[in-house]
């Protein structure tokens, strides 16, 4: 049976209406099977959302060995069925962790039917903070600096040389938290924290988001260097 249309001409009936239709939105969101998960840094993250359920796994995340984060995805299958939207995190970070969580979405995505979309993984750290900066060591001699506010990028990710990032940071304002994830000893006033995969499924439950829609790529820092056969 088709939704009622509203056709009042008020101007108080159309905003009666918009708002029902967002509240009914909102409801659906929280209602949705929410499946999350990230590893993209040293600790894998995973997370399980639904209207009764709120759960977080996190691990070591050896980047040789995924059995640990295939088990639990399996469990979470068997105790909750298969979720209708799935989030991932695309780094930037460790670019083998990045290619295993996406492709284990993929996968997942296509037995399930769920919906599939990527966000970036330093805009979902665990400690939620309203604004921060994010470093990394992005090889090479180089380390990347972004500023999230409110979960979304409004700097960055650029690559820096050491000097330059210590010059950066050294004038960023002193209430504004510096993030890495990784030992980083040359940047003495950044605070190890990780990307959480609950903040991620909390995330996908916000219709405004800017997600990354199929085909999921990791978060290049550099363009992606092709190796060509020679003639």
């Amino acid at each position: 049976m088709g939704r009622q249309i509203c056709r009042t001409d008020s101007g108080t009936g159309r905003v009666d209406f918009i708002r029902n239709e967002i509240e009914n939105a909102a409801r659906d969101y929280r209602k949705m099977k929410i499946l999350a998960f990230d590893l993209s840094s040293a600790r894998g993250s995973l997370a399980w959302l639904d209207q009764d359920v709120d759960l977080l796994w996190g691990w070591p995340n050896d980047r040789k060995n995924s059995a640990s984060f295939f088990e639990n995805v399996g469990g979470l299958k068997r105790q909750f069925g298969s979720p209708k939207r799935i989030i991932v995190g695309l780094g930037p970070g460790s670019y083998a962790g990045t290619r295993i969580a996406i492709s284990a979405a993929t996968g997942l995505q296509l037995a399930s039917r769920a919906q599939l979309i990527g966000f970036s993984s330093i805009c979902a750290m665990e400690d939620g903070e309203t604004e921060y900066c994010m470093i990394g060591d992005a090889r090479r001699q180089l380390f990347f600096f972004a500023r999230v506010r409110h979960n979304n990028l409004v700097e960055g990710p650029s690559l820096f040389s050491e000097t330059e990032l210590r010059d950066k940071i050294n004038n960023a304002e002193k209430n504004v938290p510096i993030f890495c994830s990784e030992e980083l000893p040359p940047f003495q006033r950044a605070v190890i924290r990780y990307p959480s995969a609950r903040v991620l499924a909390r995330l996908a439950r916000e219709a405004n988001r800017s997600f990354v829609l199929p085909p999921l790529e990791p978060i290049y820092l550099r363009e992606p260097h092709i190796t060509t056969m020679k003639a």
